[in-house]
């Protein structure tokens, strides 16, 4: 009868240990099981690069996955295009602001389908989209200046809460710039505090315009 029992309990715990792993797999938003939102390969994350790039930046670029918190309230999982230099320092910072449960919409690679108008990476719609990204081999917005993100030394972070500001232009259009809306980086953010404490620079410290989605770091090691 003893041995019976026994049966009876190892069953129930093997029945029991399986419908908890089909409710993760049938639940996803957990850190052992974050719901992906890009799982591109090193070359699909660079597709559609423009042919103006240099090699020696090109070359420097690593793509580095980071899980985060999201609006619905479930971590998820994306994937960013970095200087190598910087991986590091964004691997932390979205490590502490997971820990924080600071809310990020989307993290997928400019080379998106939904990023590229008439074949090319357009910096507009990944910010129309609110998505966060680091590489993008661009000018700044309403100059011919090479932009920090053109060498993978700059990250976009919620642009449709913390937008670009320069006068009568603000980027993504509509957008507004409210510190009671969630995902809105301010001072005291946990992602602002890491990079500031890395070196990194905040737009939204900026004098003559804001640029409250957008980090960069412009000192860089010697190839």
């Amino acid at each position: 009868m003893k041995n019976y029992v026994k049966a009876a309990v190892l069953l129930l715990s093997f029945l029991f240990l399986c419908g908890g792993d089909s409710e993760d797999i049938s639940n996803p938003g957990t850190y052992e099981n974050p719901i992906i939102d890009s799982a591109m390969s090193y070359e699909q994350a660079l597709e559609g690069l423009s042919a103006d790039c240099p090699l020696n930046i090109k070359s420097r670029q690593r793509l580095i996955n980071v899980k985060y918190y999201s609006f619905d309230d479930k971590i998820h999982q994306g994937q960013l295009v970095v200087d190598r230099d910087l991986a590091d320092d964004i691997e932390f910072a979205f490590g502490e602001a997971l820990k924080e449960k600071f809310p990020i919409y989307s993290v997928i690679p400019m080379s998106h389908v939904s990023f590229r108008k008439s074949g090319l990476w357009d910096d507009n719609l990944s910010m129309e989209a609110n998505n966060s990204s680091c590489f993008n081999y661009r000018t700044i917005a309403n100059s011919n200046i090479i932009s920090l993100h053109a060498s993978g030394r700059a990250i976009d972070i919620n642009p449709v809460q913390n937008p670009y500001i320069s006068g009568n232009t603000v980027l993504p259009v509509n957008s507004v710039y409210d510190l009671d809306v969630r995902g809105t980086l301010t001072g005291e953010n946990i992602i602002v505090i890491t990079l500031l404490s890395r070196g990194w620079e905040w737009g939204g410290n900026w004098a003559e315009l804001k640029d409250y989605q957008h980090l960069e770091k412009n000192t860089r090691a010697v190839n």
